[in-house]
């Protein structure tokens, strides 16, 4: 006999955001059963449930402990594990929901936003072993203190992949509301194209830079591992787009996509003293805290003083303003000022590795538009911007016309 394929799917919260469309996954991940797989689902909360938990802990306290929010929101991906698999059994498939405890996915001690250490597979081998199907809740670990974490928002993206490694699954597939990764967010750009395939390192920046198809430490995760991911719709048959190696060729396109995000924030850090060593600590001391700096801007001394400013997620927005007022303290700067009225626009592409023009596009169509740059930051394959919010989606619009990536695959290759 053929040795059974093992497929690890994963459900995001509007693939089960209600009763429906629980049934809707369930048929679904009973089909590919059916066909003689074994098959691990890993599912995300209902909907908007995280964010009404979060919403509900900040009307109890303002200023809720981490370890404490891991508790509460662990919750809700047990709520959708649990029901799926009552779904599963009502259609007479034998099926188990597990949480991150008891499959054994072991994190460190960071709450919130916690790393994968490393993953026991005894207990889903023996349920698979058992002609289960095997539901996992994502999003969350357990310390070696048994100490509940989650992995960041996003995380049961990190969850799948990371079981496909362990368990050296044939396949990891992501289910999602959309049918693929487009050239840009298709509900702002109506006439965004789908990607067919894309690499780990471009799907790495738009995924970094805005797109919330799939989280960036899954992708990271997928490329460490060479494992190809196939983002698909949970309420369609069709292909989605594939995330893999590629080499880049003449044939790649200049730029592939174009993302925009809106949940970052700038913190600048005034008159800081010139002079060798401050960046690094102020830098070092916020690493410490865990808290991961986007973009970073210095500006040219005068009067041997500089002002330093950076990006961060919103969600690391007040603990990092916290640090920077208590650095301004220790090393003699000014004030620290914030501004969360930001956007973040980018541009990706492999093919801009061998082409010269590509900045000084971006920011010639910006220009033309009358949108202001207050950052840069670039890669290899990439160009940042930031901006006011208020013009972000109009950045957005600008940049992927300019770049004609409506168009049909090719058009864009100069």
């Amino acid at each position: 006999m053929a040795k059974k394929k093992l497929i690890v799917q994963k459900y995001g919260g509007s693939s089960v955001g209600n009763v429906d469309k629980l049934k809707n996954v369930a048929d679904r991940v009973a089909a590919c059963a059916k066909e003689g797989n074994n098959v691990v689902v890993v599912v995300s909360a209902m909907g908007d449930t995280t964010d009404e938990l979060i919403e509900l802990a900040e009307q109890i306290n303002a200023y809720p402990s981490e370890r404490e929010m891991d508790m509460l929101v662990s919750t809700g991906e047990q709520i959708s594990s649990s029901l799926l698999a009552m779904a599963l059994h009502r259609k007479d498939y034998d099926a188990i929901s597990l949480t991150g405890l008891q499959v054994g996915i072991l994190t460190d001690k960071y709450h919130t936003k916690a790393k994968i250490l490393r993953i026991e597979t005894k207990r889903i081998k023996k349920e698979l072993n058992k002609n289960k199907i095997v539901i996992v809740a994502g999003y969350q670990g357990i310390t070696d203190e048994m100490e509940i974490t989650t992995l960041g928002r996003g995380g049961s993206d990190l969850s799948a992949v990371a079981l496909a490694v362990a368990l050296k699954a044939d396949v990891c597939e992501i289910y999602t509301d959309v049918d693929g990764i487009y050239t840009a967010d298709p509900r702002i750009i109506t006439d965004a194209r789908k990607i067919e395939c894309i690499a780990f390192d471009e799907m790495l920046e738009l995924a970094a830079n805005g797109a919330q198809v799939i989280q960036t430490r899954a992708v990271e995760v997928a490329k460490k591992y060479n494992l190809p991911l196939h983002v698909r719709s949970s309420f369609e048959k069709k292909e989605g787009t594939i995330i893999m190696n590629k080499n880049a060729n003449i044939e790649d396109p200049l730029v592939s996509g174009v993302a925009l995000t809106e949940d970052e924030a700038k913190v600048t850090l005034c008159n800081v003293s010139d002079t060798p060593g401050i960046a690094a600590k102020v830098f070092n001391e916020l690493a410490n805290e865990n808290i991961n700096i986007d973009m970073i801007v210095q500006n040219v001394s005068r009067l041997k003083t500089t002002d330093i400013s950076f990006t961060v997620l919103k969600s690391s927005l007040r603990n990092a303003v916290k640090k920077s007022m208590e650095l301004a303290k220790k090393i003699g700067s000014g004030e620290v000022i914030v501004d969360e009225d930001i956007a973040k626009i980018s541009v990706v592409g492999v093919g801009m590795k061998s082409h010269s023009g590509v900045a000084a596009r971006c920011f010639s169509l910006l220009a033309k538009n009358k949108i202001n740059i207050e950052m840069i930051s670039t890669s290899e394959i990439s160009i940042s911007c930031v901006l006011k919010k208020s013009e972000g989606k109009k950045a957005l619009k600008v940049l992927h016309a300019g770049f004609e990536l409506e168009s049909k695959k090719g058009s864009n290759k100069k």
